[in-house]
């Protein structure tokens, strides 16, 4: 007989669908998959120098309406074009809030908006619209915050981040050692850059670490070590800004100490811009200038940009504006266009010098 000593918080347990069936339910064709590949071995490419281009990743803070989100990747792809020989723009795809208290924890968790947490239908929901995109023609990036999730649609992505609340935690340093893409760091949400930095070299090594088989069943994964991963600069509540030149070249500092990578890619919302969405495009003017001037420590920026300028509040019974963001701030998109134009002149600077 059982004893009641367990599961004495749990409500309710759902049946979770396995990648396995998900992937089989809506697969990633060979043309897609080719894009993916690219993708990857271009930000690569730029990590190591061999491409001078700058990388953009740019798009919504988090998606909550797949239709929005997919017009915004058809704005952008005719843009990403026109940047091509200058910029690599990923799109941005996030699908998980990470939150400090309480709210709205992302399309796959939510994906009604109503407190149901249908995540079975908002991993459907995530999949399609990540396939969508793909056929576009755009390289996608997203957070990791999930440490299972990733199994649902990580053969999708192109460049992967983790972010500045997590990364400190182990399990996800452990993630990131075996993700198949590019994966950026963020320093803390205080500004601490050390503890980036111990991620990047803690997710370099080969980890052993109990997770789920893509058939969904647990298992104790053995990874390689991640090579590709780099710092994001986000700035910090107690640091402020870091994508000054100085700051850049500290952080250059630390990661040559540490044997990384000596290049960071900047973050042109949270901390850089006080959580003020329009003062990105001035973070971006900064960095543009540094890159015109010859800094080839940068590698790129990213953006949270929209269809729709700013933010809006989601509440029960409330009509939503739509291409407007339900969480942080975003540039409005022919603001980003304008951004976008800015950076590929300086990268096409830089390499002229």
């Amino acid at each position: 007989m059982r004893q009641p000593t367990s599961d004495l918080r749990i409500r309710t347990a759902r049946p979770l669908l396995s990648p396995a069936i998900l992937e089989e339910d809506l697969p990633l064709n060979e043309p897609g998959a080719a894009l993916v590949q690219q993708g990857r071995r271009q930000f690569g490419e730029v990590l190591a120098g061999r491409d001078d281009r700058l990388v953009a990743i740019v798009g919504p803070c988090s998606i909550h309406d797949p239709k929005a989100a997919l017009e915004y990747a058809e704005r952008l792809k005719p843009e990403a074009d026109r940047f091509a020989s200058d910029l690599l723009v990923v799109m941005r795809v996030y699908f998980e809030k990470p939150r400090t208290v309480v709210g709205w924890k992302g399309l796959i968790n939510d994906p009604h908006l109503d407190g149901s947490f249908m995540v079975n239908t908002g991993l459907r929901l995530a999949r399609k619209l990540l396939l969508d995109i793909n056929a576009i023609g755009l390289p996608i990036g997203t957070e990791f915050l999930d440490t299972t999730l990733g199994q649902y649609y990580a053969d999708l992505i192109s460049w992967a981040a983790i972010g500045a609340r997590t990364t400190e935690s182990q399990i996800h340093r452990e993630l990131a050692s075996g993700l198949s893409m590019p994966v950026g760091f963020k320093n803390r949400t205080d500004g601490d850059l050390q503890v980036a930095v111990d991620a990047i070299v803690s997710a370099s090594h080969p980890h052993w670490f109990p997770s789920l088989t893509r058939e969904g069943a647990p298992a104790v994964l053995a990874t390689t070590g991640n090579h590709e991963c780099h710092l994001v600069l986000r700035g910090g509540s107690r640091t402020g800004p870091n994508y000054s030149a100085a700051a850049i070249a500290d952080a250059v500092a630390l990661l040559t100490k540490a044997g990384s990578l000596p290049v960071a890619l900047v973050d042109c919302s949270h901390g850089n811009s006080a959580k003020q969405p329009a003062l990105q495009a001035v973070v971006a003017a900064d960095v543009s200038a540094q890159v015109a001037a010859g800094n080839r420590a940068i590698i790129g920026v990213m953006l949270e940009s929209n269809l729709v300028a700013g933010a809006q509040r989601h509440e029960a019974g409330r009509a939503l504006v739509y291409g407007q963001s339900i969480t942080d701030g975003c540039l409005g998109f022919d603001d980003s266009v304008v951004v976008l134009e800015q950076l590929a002149k300086a990268a096409a600077a830089r390499r002229a010098r």
